[in-house]
């Protein structure tokens, strides 16, 4: 592709520098939309995730002491998750949403929700998970 220019150099003209720029150019806004889906979808498995060991945890705790844990960081304390985890759209291990226990004379974190306003891929906030 490279053209001979009068003293004998090998080079390239504006023109293909200009065409070979575009087509990358259009290349990466094809490519943009489908990076920041997969992005999201990855997030939203590890949010499955993290409720679903949470969510583990808190019946496991529950069967073993016939009482729901007063805070996530009882469920760290005797073992049952190793730390708490973080919730990928807020990026905190803070921003969870505390369920009480539905049973009016038991005390205790019952669920956990993710802490997130945003909306999922599916349309269904993510706090409803």
């Amino acid at each position: 592709m490279g053209h001979t220019t009068k003293i004998g150099e090998k080079g390239f003209t504006l023109l293909e520098l200009i065409i070979v720029v575009s087509i990358i150019g259009i290349l990466l806004t094809i490519a943009q939309p489908t990076y920041k889906n997969s992005v999201t979808k990855a997030k939203e498995t590890v949010l499955r995730e993290n409720l679903f060991a949470m969510r583990s945890a808190i019946d496991q705790y529950y069967a073993d002491n016939q009482k729901y844990p007063d805070s996530l960081d009882a469920l760290v304390t005797k073992g049952y998750l190793r730390a708490i985890p973080k919730d990928p759209f807020t990026d905190s291990n803070t921003t969870w949403i505390l369920v009480n226990s539905p049973i009016p004379d038991e005390q205790g974190i019952y669920d956990v929700k993710s802490g997130s306003n945003k909306i999922s891929l599916s349309g269904t906030p993510y706090r409803d998970w």
